[in-house]
């Protein structure tokens, strides 16, 4: 009987061992997605109405928003739909066109690659990777912080004017640890206002001309960024500073019949900015400022010359969450000096501009802001000299985020 049972015994435990050997194995041979799995699809879209309250109409910002004075409407400022995914271990690729561009104050809701790039990761770990195609120039944190999650309507002047669209073609190579990386997601996913992923450190070069343009000369634009996120107790800060240099061509459908320019058309384009962000946890500061050289139109020789620039921003809020619904009343204040090397005749400007709106977010999937602009604006071509233009105007947005 003692022999039986401890056969029985030694049985059960083989048994046991056996099917929980064969268990294991189910899940280490279980089969990895295909690549197709992995891709996602997201998107957002932002209507606008700017008329309200508006003491001028002749005031109006081309790089700002089409929509604003004169003849403006009801506006369809953003449809965005992004196909994005970690198609293997190394490789995440992103696509984002915008089917609301408008390349005229006449054309509207035009089909325009905004992004087209892919991530090849130098190491397991992705913290080493390497970024080719239309992709954010990484320089300003406003300019690569998402229009979906930026709280002013606009992009402020000062750094903004540095790259159209943010974007261009070229190559660029990032760095940041794991650690550092998870907390860039997290500050966009947890509603933070971040500017996404572009590394500690960034280095890259690209054409210089700004996206859906072509090169013009064989001199390509270099940039480079530092910055680095801390935490002091429930409060995170990021600082970072950032420059480019290249020359940009001024290409003859941006000038008019009497400017002068020189004969090559090229230019000295080159920058410096800092950055500095205190997150809203509850309280917020985003600041920005930045200098440099770059074509700009002079009043004086009706010409386009190579002239300093000088311009930033800083922006307050405060996060509420009321009920699960977030609330941001925030104001701005923002001043440039320079020229906008992508304008008619690298328009020349001098912006002083104040905002106080307030974003409501009653779920996460819809958005609404309201913003009262107080705005000086000198803006002057060859064409439009002597143009000072000043006014107030209520702007609305609505947003859905999918």
């Amino acid at each position: 009987m003692k022999k039986l049972l401890t056969a029985f015994l030694l049985y059960t435990v083989s048994a046991f061992g056996q099917s929980d050997s064969t268990f294991h194995s189910s899940i280490v041979n279980k089969p990895k997605p295909k690549w197709f799995e992995n891709i996602s699809i997201r998107g957002y879209m932002q209507v606008r109405y700017n008329r309200l309250l508006e003491t001028n109409p002749q005031l109006k910002c081309d790089q700002c928003d089409r929509s604003w004075g004169e003849n403006g409407g009801v506006f369809i400022r953003r449809m965005r739909i992004i196909l994005y995914g970690q198609i293997h271990e190394r490789v995440y690729f992103y696509i984002q066109p915008d089917f609301a561009s408008a390349p005229t104050t006449s054309a509207q809701n035009f089909a325009q690659l905004r992004d087209a790039y892919f991530d090849l990761g130098i190491d397991k770990k992705n913290e080493f990777r390497l970024r080719l195609g239309q992709s954010k120039i990484p320089y300003g944190f406003e300019n690569m912080q998402s229009s979906q999650n930026r709280l002013p309507l606009d992009r402020n002047d000062g750094l903004n004017s540095a790259i159209a669209n943010e974007r261009d073609l070229g190559g660029f190579f990032y760095w940041a640890p794991a650690k550092t990386r998870k907390l860039f997601s997290s500050l966009v996913n947890d509603g933070f206002k971040g500017s996404g992923d572009y590394g500690v450190f960034g280095f890259g070069v690209y054409n210089g001309q700004t996206a859906n343009r072509p090169e013009q000369n064989n001199n390509l634009h270099i940039v480079s960024r530092i910055t680095y996120p801390i935490s002091i107790g429930n409060q995170i800060i990021e600082s970072s500073i950032q420059g480019y240099t290249g020359k940009y061509v001024v290409t003859p459908d941006q000038i008019s019949a009497g400017t002068k320019y020189k004969a090559d058309r090229n230019y000295i384009d080159e920058r410096v900015a800092a950055s500095f962000i205190l997150y809203p946890k509850p309280f917020g500061i985003q600041a920005e400022y930045n200098i440099g050289r770059g074509p700009e139109f002079n009043t004086v020789t009706d010409s386009i010359e190579t002239k300093n620039l000088h311009g930033g921003y800083a922006t307050f809020s405060y996060m509420l969450n009321v009920n699960d619904q977030i609330i941001f009343p925030f104001f701005r204040l923002q001043t440039y000096s320079g020229g906008k090397k992508h304008e008619l005749d690298a328009r020349s400007y001098d912006v002083t501009e104040y905002e106080l709106g307030v974003e409501w977010q009653p779920f996460r999937q819809f958005e609404l802001v309201a913003m009262y602009t107080i705005s000086k604006r000198r803006f002057e071509d060859f064409p439009k000299q002597n143009n000072l233009q000043k006014g107030r105007l209520l702007r609305l947005q609505a947003q859905i985020n999918f």
